[in-house]
């Protein structure tokens, strides 16, 4: 039966797929730039779909997902490529989804990720956040960092994924990269003994809970610089999601963790483009002194407005970034609005690039008048 994954991969590779779907009563489908199609119209049974996600298991992994009903894993195939794959149940069977992981690590250029990237992730110490929702690339951009800091800098960077999804080799820095479930017991084991380990860079695959989190800010008060994932739409809601790890009575702390020891949160959504393939829309809020005494202050409106006005720190908002790609001839206009936090804000600066605003319309109806 892996013959048959196989050969659906194949068609995946072939058609510039990101994720193949596996789900009972409906056909093996792909997701490509962004939108869903079915591979033939043939329906998978219950059975086929349990003997498909079997079939690339090892005991250890038939046994986890026995006991717990879900398991994550990577699949690598020379010929084709490697995956990242996701098991669960639903409905009474089992389903998966398999995951394109590019073999080739993308450079932040090749990415068009801004210059500040390369600062932030040549810093000495202190927490970067990436977030974003599921499928939003946060972990090509992260890989995209570490690889610039390993062609870079000479040091020891370690990563705990679950699992690993681009593999590293050796550069300037050495890279260690430790699997949960293969290489670690689990996340906590992993992060407890890291210090231990003499690392200049930590990358956490993702902020899940308190303790990881905890963690995270330790790594970076005791200098270090301490990369992760965390499921968020923008930098506000990350900002609250970190705080609300922790205890009402412990809110105060945190903040002051928080205020201390940020470095970065970088907010990353796909949109699609005029020429049918998706770049990255990046919001940027960097931890300035201003920004510092905004968090500790918990002052949420007060963040977005500092970053809003901190473009000569490299900082950007969604909006500003999502005009700014409509500015460049890169998204339509209907997508910028679509993926805005303000469509009202959007649709003005659009209006105003144009030449078009209210306020000058009705400039030149009172000017007919008066003639």
């Amino acid at each position: 039966m892996s013959e048959a994954i196989r050969k659906l991969l194949t068609i995946m590779q072939a058609k510039g797929g990101s994720d193949l779907y596996i789900t009972a009563q409906c056909p093996p489908s792909l997701r490509v730039h962004g939108e869903v199609a079915p591979i033939g119209s043939t329906p998978l049974t219950p059975e086929q779909t349990e003997a498909l996600a079997t079939s690339i298991m090892n005991d250890r992994q038939r046994q986890e997902f026995a006991d717990t009903h879900e398991l994550n894993m990577a699949l690598s195939y020379a010929e084709i490529g490697r995956f990242r794959v996701n098991i669960f149940r639903q409905r009474g069977s089992v389903g998966m989804v398999i995951r394109t992981i590019p073999t080739e690590i993308p450079t932040l250029e090749q990415l068009r990720l801004p210059d500040v990237f390369k600062d932030i992730v040549m810093s000495k110490r202190g927490l970067v956040i990436m977030v974003g929702a599921t499928s939003s690339g946060k972990s090509t951009s992260l890989a995209a960092m570490i690889n610039h800091r390993n062609e870079h800098h000479a040091g020891h960077i370690i990563t705990i994924e679950d699992p690993i999804e681009f593999i590293h080799p050796h550069k300037r820095s050495i890279v260690t990269q430790r699997e949960v479930g293969t290489d670690t017991l689990d996340f906590q084991h992993a992060l407890k003994n890291t210090l231990r380990q003499a690392p200049d860079v930590i990358l956490i695959g993702e902020i899940r809970d308190r303790e990881t989190m905890e963690h995270a800010l330790t790594f970076a008060e005791t200098g270090h610089l301490c990369m992760a994932t965390l499921h968020a739409n923008n930098a506000n809601q990350a900002l609250e999601r970190i705080i609300n790890f922790f205890p009402e009575e412990a809110h105060a702390q945190a903040r002051l963790n928080l205020a201390l020891n940020l470095r970065a949160i970088l907010s990353q959504r796909l949109v699609k483009t005029k020429d049918g393939g998706r770049t990255a829309a990046i919001e940027i809020l960097l931890n300035t002194p201003r920004v510092s005494d905004l968090i500790f202050q918990w002052d949420i409106p007060g963040i977005k407005e500092a970053m809003a006005k901190g473009e000569n720190y490299g900082m950007q908002t969604f909006d500003q970034h999502l005009v700014r790609l409509w500015q460049e001839g890169r998204i339509a206009e209907d997508e910028a609005l679509r993926h805005a936090d303000s469509m009202n804000d959007v649709r003005l600066r659009i209006k105003v690039a144009k030449g078009q605003t209210d306020e000058g319309d009705e400039g030149s109806g009172l000017e007919l008048k008066l003639h």
